[in-house]
């Protein structure tokens, strides 16, 4: 399981912009990323598959078009709790606080990719350790009261 992007945005309801690496802080996110702040929803996720199936359809969106955070590979979200414990790195440590989300209008990111899948496909965690992040970082889970390690 890997980080394959990485990316950050400065207002809400619109795509991100990828990085290479970013600071990650403790109980706030990632630095001078607009959804970062003292709530459960602080970095979103999504897997890589999701976004090459949503391109296989024909929709033309780079990494942070449906505005995740981090895009992975190697982890199928919909089987994953909440409450589950990532380490990402050697640092950060990310905890599972929603799956999906209800979106209440249709924001810029709907309107450029046509569709969104983050409501869906998206996973959202709150930071419990902060540090540095970088494409290619290594993502391990850990235990959790269902007893899932990988």
């Amino acid at each position: 399981m890997e980080v394959i992007s990485i990316a950050v945005s400065t207002r809400k309801g619109t795509p991100k912009v990828p990085v290479e690496e970013a600071t990650v802080l403790a109980n706030h996110g990632l630095k001078g990323d607009a959804h970062s702040g003292q709530w459960h929803r602080q970095v979103s996720l999504l897997v890589l598959e999701d976004i090459k199936q949503a391109r296989r359809r024909g929709l033309d969106v780079s990494y942070g078009a449906f505005g995740e955070n981090i895009a992975t590979r190697g982890i199928d979200w919909s089987r994953v709790p909440e409450g589950l414990k990532l380490i990402i790195g050697d640092s950060v440590e990310l905890e599972i606080t929603q799956k999906g989300k209800v979106c209440r209008s249709r924001c810029a990111i709907y309107y450029r990719a046509g569709a969104c899948i983050m409501p869906k496909k998206g996973v959202f965690a709150r930071v419990t350790r902060g540090g540095k992040i970088r494409q290619g970082d290594r993502i391990t889970m850990t235990e959790t009261k269902t007893g899932l390690n990988q």
